[in-house]
């Protein structure tokens, strides 16, 4: 559906805010552009949008090249996060009005506007004006006019970034459940980790103007590329040390930076690179039976915290104070308590030996 070839950006002239992006983005897919701010994600939407122009490369759309092509001939629905609907028109002519734009007839006009009230579960707001409508009402009519004109490709640009919080998470399902009915291809532009994990087929995450790793949700979780990437999707505990060897199977011996030594899944390292660790807390087990992990640390639990379906154990190990653990709130969690000495371990397959370099340039 959509084609990025050796994109850049810069608006003047000298620094790139997109760096030879080569990016392919498939028919009916869900691809979410996550990174922090600056990182060149809302570049690329407005690239694609036609907004920004590209200072270098080309974009195609179906095939077909459309730097030259202006945005209101590009067929694609926009959603922005200010929702942008024309306070004097009702809730129907704000949906009516892309379809004037293109001479759809009335009739068609009308029967269009239906179907996607009906889809976003508004059909008694028609006649209402957007200042009339809560938030949550808005950002669905903004979807609607987005759809309302049947186009291949839907832009959306951080649209849930003004709702409350449990508005946004009960939107970011209705938005996902909208692209599973229709299929239509979405881009969908955040910075938020948790609302690109629960949407995205793909999620291509961006630092500094590039693609630092494009993935499923779960490949970006459980298997990032580098430290970028595993610093910014989840929470995970970080340990310094050196790769003391690397075995046929690519388990890594990692000596830390206090002399303990554990095994850890090598990648982008080999032997003798400083290397940073990362576990995630989930994957840390506390006294856990020795068959059940690949290698043991000592540590001393500093903190507890009672969060409901977990406790949130954070621990002193390997002269680090701040290594956390999520404790399933479970009857058997006996002898995890503060200021006891405990063991900690976790599968080598669980702990990446990620390039330490490339963490200290972050």
């Amino acid at each position: 559906m959509v084609r990025f070839v050796n994109v850049q950006k810069s608006y003047d002239g000298e620094t790139l805010v997109v760096k030879n992006l080569n990016l392919d983005i498939a028919q009916g897919e869900f691809l979410t552009m996550l990174g922090p701010s600056g990182s060149g994600k809302t570049t690329t939407l407005m690239m694609l949008a036609g907004f920004e122009p590209a200072t270098h490369g080309e974009i195609y759309l179906k095939d077909k090249p459309i730097n030259n092509v202006p945005p209101h001939k590009r067929g694609i629905g926009m959603v922005f996060q200010n929702y942008a609907l024309f306070p004097h028109m009702t809730v129907a002519e704000n949906l009516a009005f892309p379809l004037e734009v293109r001479n759809i007839p009335k009739p068609d006009r009308e029967a269009r506007v239906k179907k996607v009230l009906d889809m976003v579960q508004l059909p008694q707001m028609a006649n209402r004006r957007p200042g009339q409508l809560s938030g949550g009402q808005q950002q669905r009519i903004a979807v609607a006019r987005a759809l309302v004109f049947e186009p291949d490709l839907v832009l959306m640009d951080e649209p849930l970034g003004a709702l409350d919080k449990q508005l946004r998470e009960q939107m970011q399902y209705e938005i996902k459940h909208i692209h599973d009915r229709l299929g239509v291809t979405v881009v969908y532009v955040t910075h938020d980790q948790s609302e690109a994990l629960t949407m995205s087929n793909r999620i291509a995450v961006f630092n500094d103007g590039i693609v630092q790793q494009l993935s499923t949700p779960a490949e970006l979780y459980e298997r990032p590329q580098n430290s970028f990437v595993a610093q910014f999707i989840g929470e995970n505990n970080k340990l310094k040390g050196t790769v003391a060897e690397i075995g046929a199977d690519g388990t890594s011996h990692v000596k830390l930076d206090n002399g303990e030594v554990v095994k850890a899944l090598a990648v982008n390292v080999k032997k003798g690179d400083r290397t940073l660790l990362s576990v995630r807390p989930e994957r840390v087990e506390i006294n856990p039976g020795s068959s059940a992990v690949d290698g043991l640390l000592k540590g001393r639990i500093a903190e507890l915290i009672y969060l409901g379906d977990h406790i949130r154990a954070r621990l002193e190990v390997a002269g680090h104070d701040d290594f956390i653990v999520k404790v399933p709130n479970k009857a058997n969690t006996g002898g995890v308590d503060e200021g006891k000495t405990v063991h900690v371990g976790w599968k080598a397959a669980d702990c990446r030996a990620l390039d330490y370099a490339e963490f200290a340039s972050h």
